[in-house]
């Protein structure tokens, strides 16, 4: 994505933001034409047969909404900032695509009622398991929006209206992975995912994550959440497998960046010491964690579309 300025207010605004001297056709298409003049922000071959030397062409954005119950207003102020968030994209002239999942994923474990007593399975229902939704009324021809859709802005606002009666365990980096394997080996998001483009992830959550992806027992008294949660560092390691390259992804997460919980318009946010952890283990480069605290989520985007900037200008040759 080329370089702009952004400046904060009620909305991102976006400053004059002259085209790259990069060359490349500019129109986001990777197998366009060959080098175009300094106008063209998009090149298009690396001379050797390859793409995109000097940066992406096209992102696939996935956005990961907690939908508990404490979320109603965050949802309302993502569908009110996203129409900047978007024009910042267009404005870029990438080929993108955007999507929408939740929080919510089904689980089962074992715990014990009391200490020594019998263990019984505890679940929870009702997830979307990493599913991309395309809610009917929405005006979604798929469970995405893409470039040169009509009326995305609106599409994807009634999208983010994900409700607020999700599972209340949230686990934001699960349902990320399992948007990207499970949903995709069963053909529910298939089609989203291009292999030539950064692969962005937006996650909002005013709670920690508790991803945990595998057959536990809980003693009496133990955290499913505390005792039993995947290592975060797995799910760097896992978009690293799925995209070929630790260049070809970026996460941005709006959540409580502690220590200790914060507070805002919105209510209370819990320290989402995993997203954090996950964030640190990613490196800077790929990972940040903005404040849901903060108010309005404006600044939360705003880091992220620079976090896509700069993941874009970097984004390794395609061969």
């Amino acid at each position: 994505m080329r370089a702009c300025s952004y400046v904060l207010g009620s909305l991102v605004a976006v400053a004059a933001c002259g085209p790259s001297s990069t060359g490349g056709d500019g129109n986001g298409d990777v197998d366009g034409g060959g080098g175009g003049g300094p106008d063209a922000p998009w090149p298009t071959d690396d001379g050797d047969g390859g793409t995109n030397a000097d940066g992406c062409e096209k992102i696939d954005i996935l956005f990961v909404v907690d939908n508990s119950g404490s979320m109603g207003q965050e949802q309302t102020n993502l569908a009110t900032n996203f129409p900047q968030f978007l024009s910042v994209i267009e404005a870029s002239g990438l080929d993108y695509r955007v999507a929408i999942t939740t929080t919510g994923m089904d689980y089962t474990y074992q715990q014990a009622t009391f200490p020594g007593g019998p263990v019984l399975p505890i679940s929870q229902d009702g997830g979307d398991n990493g599913a991309m939704l395309q809610p009917g009324g929405c005006n979604m021809t798929r469970r995405w929006i893409e470039k040169n859709d009509a009326n995305a802005a609106s599409a994807f606002a009634c999208a983010a209206n994900v409700g607020t009666s999700g599972p209340s365990d949230e686990m934001p980096l699960a349902a990320m992975r399992t948007a990207f394997e499970e949903r995709m080996a069963d053909g529910t998001n298939g089609g989203f995912r291009r292999q030539d483009a950064l692969l962005a992830v937006v996650i909002l959550t005013d709670e920690n994550d508790c991803s945990y992806e595998q057959s536990v027992t809980l003693g009496f008294a133990e955290s499913l959440c505390d005792s039993q949660a995947e290592p975060p560092a797995n799910y760097s390691a896992f978009l690293d497998a799925y995209t070929g390259d630790h260049g070809r992804w970026a996460v941005a997460m709006i959540a409580g960046p502690g220590p200790g919980s914060c507070s805002s318009s919105f209510g209370n946010a819990d320290y989402a010491e995993r997203l954090v952890q996950f964030a640190s283990a990613a490196g800077p480069s790929n990972a940040l964690v903005s404040s849901i605290c903060a108010g309005d989520l404006t600044v939360g985007l705003t880091d992220a579309l620079e976090l896509f900037d700069t993941a874009c200008d970097n984004f390794p040759p395609i061969d």
